[in-house]
């Protein structure tokens, strides 16, 4: 059974930084995709990262393209989530995932693709 257990979050003001970690136990980490999603009150899932299992390719979504940088540590088993120029918009619960998939050949922004996922983590940014 795979255990992701996200840390970092907490409360910043708009333009600053926060880094969200990642950590996953419970089998081989490094031959799986992974992601970030975050969920705001009233709104559905979104998409905001994703890195490949070699971590060779990333992919963002428009909204965070520029200002966030996924990356993992395969020899931690960990997965990070630099978060620069934060906007009160980026409000939510952060999410990792892990897609079930090994060796995925291509990066998902769709939740239905990843098979495990962490507890989440809040993330507040004040204006």
């Amino acid at each position: 059974q795979v255990q992701l257990v996200e840390s970092g979050g907490g409360l910043v003001q708009a333009g600053g930084s926060l880094r969200l970690s990642c950590t996953a136990s419970g089998r081989t980490f490094s031959i799986n995709n992974m992601g970030w999603f975050r969920q705001a009150p009233g709104k559905e899932r979104e998409f905001v990262a994703a890195i490949s299992w070699s971590g060779g390719s990333t992919y963002y979504a428009d909204s965070v393209k520029g200002r966030f940088t996924i990356s993992r540590d395969n020899a931690k088993n960990t997965v990070s989530l630099q978060m620069n120029s934060l906007k009160p918009e980026d409000t939510a619960v952060y999410y990792c995932a892990l897609e079930g998939r090994l060796y995925g050949s291509s990066l998902s922004k769709t939740s239905s693709a990843y098979d495990y996922w962490g507890q989440g983590t809040q993330v507040t940014v004040s204006s």
